[in-house]
């Protein structure tokens, strides 16, 4: 028997209110794997301009703006 078929079994024997929260729950981990996937096309995009900045990055400056506090 494969995890689908054990999935069925075990959603046969619960309330129509619950079946709908484990769909709910398979949606949310279909979309979940689809948006991980998405920032790496992003990431395309920024590394292009990944060597353009020639400044150097103090990360003390940068929370010491009055913007932050």
């Amino acid at each position: 028997m494969n995890t689908a078929e054990k999935i069925l079994e075990e959603v046969r024997t619960l309330s129509e209110a619950q079946a709908r929260e484990v769909l709910d729950f398979a949606a949310f981990l279909k979309t979940r794997r689809i948006s991980r996937g998405a920032p790496s096309s992003d990431m395309d995009a920024f590394d292009r301009f990944g060597a353009v900045y020639e400044g150097s990055f103090r990360r003390d400056e940068c929370y010491d703006r009055d913007v932050v506090r």
